[in-house]
C-alpha cells in the first residue's frame, strides 16, 4: 500500500509540475466511477477498442459506485441495501442499452459477451429508473402506500379546518404552517389552550408558540406504524434479493470488471469530442515528433512543432521566450499519450514514443524547510534519474544555482552519461558555453526561441539547429530597466562578448531567412503539385470519356453486325432489305470524313482499307491495287486506300453497311464468262470477309453449266470457303450457292 501511495504522490507531482492539473480534472470528471489514469493490459487492444468506439454516437453512463463493498457483503451472506443493488441494476440496464442497439464489429462482439440472467431480471423489476421500489408490484406495499397517503391528507384538512376556525382566530399569530422539529404544527399565542389542545415544539423570538395539534400528532403516530410495516416488507425483499445475487456473483464480477474498463474507453472519447481533442497513443520507441501540439493550460497558443529525434534537445534564445512551456509541452504530450489521454495536436503528423519513466526537474528545491542550497537540491534532483532507464527527462535551467563554467563542464558529463544509458533529455539553458560544447554531436538537437528585433518581443515560435542569445539587455529594457543601466551593463559584458552575442543573432537571422526562403519554395512545389493533379483529374476525366464512346461504338456496331447476319438468314429479298435497313440504322450518324486531295499509291507502301491494314503487292494503273491483308489478297479501287502515314487524327472505324455488288450479302453472275465471274467472285468474297459475314449466296444460273462449273471450281479452291451447297429452292435452288466463310 505505501508503495501505491508512492507511486501516486510521484503521479500527482509530475502533472503539477507540467501545468496539467485542470485537464487532468476536467478529464476524471467523465469517469462513471472513480478510476485510475492509467489502463492495466495490452494498450494496442485498449487503444482499438477506445477507437472503436470514438465512431459511435452513444449517451454517458450513469454515474456509478463502487462494488467492492457490496461484493464483500455477499461474499459473507450480508444483506444489500435498495441503493447498493440499484448500483448493480445501473450497470446492466447500460449494457442492455447497448446491446439493444445492434452494433457491428469490435464494440458489437465485446457487448454480445454480457448474458444477462434470467434470475437477474427478477431482481430489476422492482426498481424504477430513479432507483425507487417499484410498489405496485406488491399488493399488500400498495395498500399500506394508499393508507399513508389517506393520513396524510387528513393532517392537511385538518390543518386546514384549524386555520379556518374562528374559535382559534384570535390566538393564531399567522396562517402558515411550520415545520419545527420535525413536526407541523401552528403558531400560536399565549392561552391557546383553551381553543387548542397540543404539545408546545417550540418558542418563537417574539415570545409565541408552535404548537402541533393532538389530532396530528395521532395521524403521524399512525403513519409511523405504517412505515414500519412497509420497512419490514422492504427488508424481507432486500433479503430476497441478496441471496439470488449471492448466487449471480461471478455475473456481478464480470460486469463490475468490464464496466470498468468500458468507462475508461467512454471518457477518453466523450472527453476528446467535448474539447474537439485527438486521442494519440505512445508507439514503441523513443522519437517525438509534435505537429500542431497545444498544451492544455494554454489560451490561444501559437501550436508547437518539433522534432525531437535524437537523445538531447538543447532549448536556448530569449528570456521569457517559451523555453520552459516548450519542455512541459514535449514532456505533457509524452505523458498524455503514455495514458492515452485526449489532446490538441495533428494525430497525422506527430508520432510520440513510449517512456517507461517521465520525470521533470523544474522548480527550485531551495526553501526554508529543507534546509538545502539550490544546487545541492539540483543535484539531488539529478542523482534519482540515474535509477531510470527508457525514461524521458526534462531540467529547465540546468544552469541554476552555480558557476556558469564550472556548471557548463560538470553537465556536459552528467548529459554524456545520460546519453549512454539511454535517457532522452530535453534541457532548457542559457549557457552558451554548455550547448557550444554539446553542439558537435550528432545525437544532440539544438533549438532556439526567436525574437523579433523590430518589435522588440519574444515571438514565441522556435527554430531548430542554432544556439538563440538571451536578449537579457533587451527584456530588461522591456521590463522598465533605465536604458542607461542597460548601456553601462552593456559595457561591463565587454565587446568580446557582445560580438558573440551577434554572431549568434546573426546566424539566427540567417537561418530565419533561409527558413523564409523554404517556405517559399514550398508553397511554389505545392501550387505545381496542385496544377500537376488538376491536370491529371482533366486527363483521366477525358481517357474516361473516350473510353465510354469506343464502348458505344463497338456496340452500335455489334448490333448492326447482328441485325445484319439475321438478314442473311432471311427468307426472301424484301425481308433481307428490311433487316438491312434496320441494321444500317443501328450505325452512328457519323461518317469519316474523307481527305479530297487524289493521293498516290505505289507497290510496297503501307495502306489502309476500311479498317483493315496491308501491303500493295501490285498496281493495275492509277484506279486500282492488289493488297494483301492478313494473308489474303484483294482487288480495290485506289480511291478506298489510305497511306497510314498521312493519318495524322486518331483514326476511327465507319462501317456504312449496304447491300451493293461489292460488299453485300449475294453476288450476281449470270451472263458473265467464266474468267470475269471468277475474278468479280474472289473480290466479293474478300470483301465479304473483311466486313465479317460469315455467309453469302452466289447466283450463277444453269445456262450451259459451265458458269457453274467454273463457280463450284473456285470455291473448292478457295482457301477461306468453310463449305458451299445449292440455295433452297425459293432463293435459286441449282442456279445459285449458299457459301459458308
Amino acid at each position: 500500500m505505501p508503495q501505491a501511495v508512492n507511486k501516486n504522490d510521484k503521479l500527482h507531482t509530475l502533472v503539477t509540475q507540467l501545468d496539467l492539473t485542470q485537464h487532468i480534472e476536467e478529464f476524471t470528471s467523465f469517469f462513471a466511477r472513480q478510476n485510475s489514469l492509467y489502463m492495466e493490459g495490452d494498450q494496442e487492444l485498449h487503444f482499438r477498442y477506445i477507437k472503436a468506439l470514438d465512431a459511435l454516437e452513444f449517451k454517458a453512463p450513469p454515474k456509478v459506485g463502487d462494488f467492492f463493498d457490496l461484493k464483500e457483503r455477499l461474499k459473507k451472506h450480508g444483506v444489500l441495501g435498495f441503493e447498493m443493488i440499484f448500483e448493480i441494476v445501473k450497470v446492466v440496464r447500460y449494457f442492455r442499452y447497448f446491446k439493444n442497439r445492434e452494433i457491428e464489429g469490435l464494440i458489437g462482439e465485446w457487448m454480445d459477451k454480457f448474458i444477462i440472467p434470467e434470475a437477474f431480471l427478477e431482481i430489476e423489476k422492482y426498481f424504477r429508473a430513479d432507483g425507487k421500489f417499484e410498489e405496485n408490484l406488491d399488493e399488500t406495499l400498495f395498500g399500506l402506500s394508499k393508507r399513508v397517503q389517506e393520513h396524510k391528507n387528513a393532517i392537511a384538512s385538518s390543518l386546514k379546518h384549524m386555520m379556518g376556525s374562528q374559535k382559534l382566530a384570535g390566538y393564531l399569530v399567522d396562517t402558515q404552517v411550520h415545520f419545527i422539529n420535525n413536526e407541523d404544527s401552528l403558531l400560536v399565542r399565549g392561552g391557546f389552550n383553551h381553543v387548542l389542545k397540543g404539545a408546545v415544539v417550540g418558542r418563537s423570538t417574539g415570545g409565541f408558540f408552535y404548537v402541533a395539534p393532538d389530532s396530528i400528532l395521532k395521524e403521524k403516530e399512525k403513519i409511523r406504524y405504517i412505515e414500519q410495516e412497509r420497512e419490514a416488507i422492504f427488508y424481507e425483499y432486500a433479503k430476497s434479493f441478496s441471496s439470488k445475487l449471492q448466487e449471480l456473483l461471478p455475473f456481478i464480477n464480470f460486469i463490475d470488471k468490464e464496466f470498468s474498463k468500458f468507462d475508461n474507453y467512454q471518457a477518453r472519447v466523450l472527453f476528446a469530442k467535448s474539447k474537439n481533442m485527438q486521442i494519440l497513443k505512445s508507439k514503441n520507441d523513443a522519437q517525438i515528433v509534435l505537429s500542431g501540439f497545444i498544451h492544455p493550460a494554454l489560451h490561444n497558443a501559437k501550436p508547437i512543432n518539433v522534432n525531437f529525434s535524437k537523445n538531447i534537445l538543447m532549448i536556448t534564445g530569449v528570456n521569457a521566450g517559451g523555453k520552459t512551456m516548450l519542455l512541459k509541452s514535449i514532456l505533457a504530450s509524452a505523458f498524455l499519450a503514455k495514458y492515452i489521454i485526449p489532446m490538441k495536436i495533428d494525430d497525422n503528423k506527430s508520432h510520440i514514443g513510449s517512456f517507461k519513466a517521465i520525470s521533470a526537474i523544474i522548480d527550485d528545491p531551495q526553501n526554508v524547510k529543507n534546509d538545502i542550497s539550490t544546487f545541492a537540491g539540483r543535484m539531488q534532483e539529478f542523482s534519482k534519474i540515474f535509477e531510470h532507464k527508457s525514461a524521458l527527462i526534462g531540467v529547465d535551467e540546468i544552469e541554476l544555482g552555480t558557476d556558469s563554467d564550472e556548471a557548463a563542464a560538470l553537465f556536459k558529463v552528467i548529459l554524456d552519461d545520460l546519453i549512454k544509458r539511454g535517457q532522452k533529455v530535453v534541457v532548457t539553458t542559457h549557457h552558451k558555453r554548455l550547448a557550444a560544447l554539446m553542439a558537435d554531436r550528432d545525437d544532440v538537437e539544438l533549438m532556439a526561441a526567436i525574437y523579433d528585433e523590430e518589435q522588440r518581443r519574444p515571438t514565441y515560435e522556435f527554430m531548430q539547429g542554432i544556439i538563440g542569445k538571451s536578449y537579457a539587455f533587451e527584456t530588461a529594457l522591456r521590463y522598465g530597466i533605465h536604458n542607461n543601466l542597460v548601456t553601462q551593463a552593456k559595457s561591463v559584458y565587454g565587446d568580446n562578448s557582445e560580438k558573440l552575442s551577434l554572431l549568434i543573432e546573426r546566424g539566427s537571422q540567417l537561418e530565419r531567412e533561409l527558413k523564409e526562403k523554404h517556405r517559399k519554395v514550398d508553397e511554389k512545389i505545392e501550387e505545381l503539385r496542385l496544377k500537376e493533379l488538376a491536370l491529371k483529374e482533366q486527363r483521366e476525366s477525358i481517357q474516361r470519356e473516350l473510353e465510354e464512346q469506343k464502348f458505344a461504338l463497338k456496340r452500335s456496331y455489334e448490333v448492326a453486325i447482328s441485325e445484319a447476319k439475321n438478314a442473311a438468314k432471311a427468307t426472301d429479298t424484301a425481308a433481307i432489305h428490311r433487316a438491312m435497313n434496320k441494321a444500317n440504322q443501328k450505325l452512328p450518324k457519323e461518317e469519316v470524313k474523307i481527305l479530297q486531295e487524289p493521293q498516290k499509291f505505289s507497290v510496297g507502301d503501307n495502306v489502309k482499307y476500311h479498317s483493315q491494314r496491308g501491303v500493295i503487292v501490285s498496281m493495275k494503273g492509277d484506279k486500282e491495287a492488289i493488297i494483301e491483308v492478313d494473308g489474303m489478297r484483294v482487288r480495290v479501287k485506289t480511291k478506298q486506300l489510305r497511306h497510314t502515314q498521312a493519318v495524322k487524327a486518331k483514326p476511327q472505324t465507319n462501317l456504312k453497311l449496304t447491300v451493293e455488288k461489292k460488299a453485300g450479302l449475294k453476288c450476281d453472275l449470270h451472263g458473265m464468262r467464266a474468267d470475269e465471274a471468277c475474278e468479280i467472285l474472289d473480290s466479293f468474297l474478300s470483301n465479304a470477309l473483311i466486313n465479317g459475314w460469315d455467309e453469302v449466296i452466289v447466283y450463277h444460273g444453269i445456262g450451259t453449266g459451265k458458269l457453274s462449273f467454273a463457280v463450284k471450281n473456285f470455291l473448292k479452291a478457295h482457301p477461306k470457303v468453310k463449305k458451299f451447297e445449292d440455295a433452297p429452292p425459293h432463293l435459286g435452288g441449282y442456279g445459285a450457292k449458299i457459301v459458308t466463310l
